[in-house]
């Protein structure tokens, strides 16, 4: 790696509460020794990673804590399967329109700055809403909710793509993917005792840990490498030193984004897993203990355990992206949803009382269905190149979101009137429609760093 003379983002600063979002300012490049400076890389990227797992696992305890109140909570304030589907589908509207609003300003902004500030707020949400009764008033807390959880995955794709190279970035950010299973699988099981007690605990207690946790960014997180003294990541200096200088960010969003049909084949796949991904994860507890006759507390640990066995899934996914597909995701993606589709399908005909065969099949469709939720944001990123991730992420993001029509509403008015085989024959199709997608886009290519640089600055594969 050589150091790189030119900035990768202007340095005028805003001013007032704004300056809190300036990006950091690149220092000079003291280091030139490459051992050195590998040395240094391995711990920053070691920070980043794990600081960002914590960080984005704990975003998750103020959002999916939500799941496993609904049901005594429901109960207790006389709130139907379709508000509580509203809730669920007016949140997650929101939080997709913010993840593609705040991908834009995260791509420029400071990421440690963006993501400590979005999970202090998410945890002033969550008091808000443990503190409120009326119907009106919790579904506007967490619609707000859905807003500034948006501020969390931005600034990690931001981060991902501006430390770790094209060619290891499906492997790692497979690991960081791990965030979302530890963060829901946790909180789920948090709350699953929580909500015996009294069902706002279920938003107080997370609340709490996740005031903890912004301060913990905060201390911990850096920002981009020049920020801390150090070179571009190998592979895309040519790019980074260019592209605002040459003042062409525009022209980098139009031609890797909006005009990439493999990121609006990704985005409209996205749509389908998270119909799926959710539809377990949000009625999972409740889905559980109406369909398969179990208590509300096993049933948190059985949709724990969904969670977990798609850490194992994403992690699989990530390494056989980068070593069996070359970096193309969306060829991993195809095999995985299919997979995903017949668990799901499985799960469905399987008789009630086989419980344990149940459990087993609920953690297939885990599996499998992390590995998309996982890569079709790396696919994106190395599409878009560092320079537009976080807004190619926003931008699947908003379809992943906007999935909630279905899984949340959707589904909860289909249950609700017709009972739950309509719903896992929804599920079904979904999962066949998501599969079909993957399958178009089996020709996408691994990064889009080739469309941006000469051909001596091209990073392999």
């Amino acid at each position: 790696m050589e150091p790189n003379a030119h900035p990768t983002r202007k340095s005028s600063r805003p001013s007032g509460f704004w300056s809190l979002f300036a990006p950091a300012p690149a220092i000079p490049v003291t280091l030139s020794d490459p051992a050195e400076i590998d040395e240094a890389y391995r711990h920053w990227r070691r920070r980043v990673l794990l600081t960002t797992i914590v960080g984005y696992a704990l975003f998750y305890f103020v959002r999916k804590n939500l799941s496993v109140a609904m049901p005594v909570m429901g109960k207790d304030l006389g709130i139907t399967k379709v508000d509580l589907g509203l809730f669920l589908t007016l949140h997650g509207l929101l939080y997709g329109v913010a993840r593609f609003a705040n991908g834009f300003l995260a791509d420029r902004a400071n990421a440690r700055t963006f993501m400590a500030v979005g999970l202090a707020a998410s945890a002033l949400m969550n008091v808000f809403f443990g503190f409120s009764s009326a119907v009106v008033t919790l579904g506007i807390v967490w619609m707000l909710n859905g807003w500034v959880q948006g501020m969390g995955f931005p600034p990690v794709s931001h981060l991902m793509t501006h430390w770790f190279p094209p060619k290891e970035l499906a492997t790692k950010q497979s690991i960081w993917n791990t965030s979302h299973s530890i963060g829901a699988g946790l909180v789920v099981i948090l709350c699953g005792y929580l909500v015996t007690i009294n069902w706002r605990l279920c938003f107080l207690v997370p609340a709490a840990l996740a005031l903890i946790g912004s301060a913990f960014l905060w201390r911990l997180l850096p920002d981009t490498p020049p920020s801390v003294g150090l070179p571009e990541v190998e592979g895309t200096e040519y790019m980074a030193s260019h592209a605002e200088n040459d003042g062409d960010f525009k022209r980098v969003l139009m031609e890797n984004v909006f005009r990439n049909k493999y990121i609006w084949l990704m985005a409209l796949a996205n749509f389908f897993v998270y119909v799926v991904r959710y539809a377990v994860l949000d009625w999972g507890p409740t889905l559980l203990s109406e369909a398969k006759g179990l208590k509300l507390v096993h049933a948190s640990w059985l949709v724990a355990a969904f969670e977990i066995s798609g850490v194992v899934g994403m992690l699989l996914g990530g390494w056989l992206t980068d070593r069996v597909f070359g970096g193309r995701g969306a060829r991993a993606c195809l095999v995985y949803m299919a997979l995903a589709t017949l668990a799901v399908f499985v799960f469905w005909k399987l008789p009630v009382h086989s419980k344990v065969l149940s459990g087993m099949v609920l953690c297939a469709a885990g599996f499998f269905i992390y590995g998309p939720q996982a890569l079709i944001g790396i696919i994106v990123a190395n599409l878009a190149t560092k320079r537009a991730a976080a807004t190619a992420a926003g931008f699947t993001g908003i379809f992943g979101y906007a999935s909630t029509l279905l899984s949340g509403w959707g589904l909860g008015f289909v249950v609700q009137k017709y009972g739950w085989d309509v719903g896992f024959l929804a599920l079904v199709g979904m999962g066949l429609i998501g599969t079909l997608l993957f399958a178009a886009g089996w020709k996408a290519k691994a990064h889009g760093y080739a469309e941006l640089t000469p051909d001596r600055d091209r990073v392999p594969g």
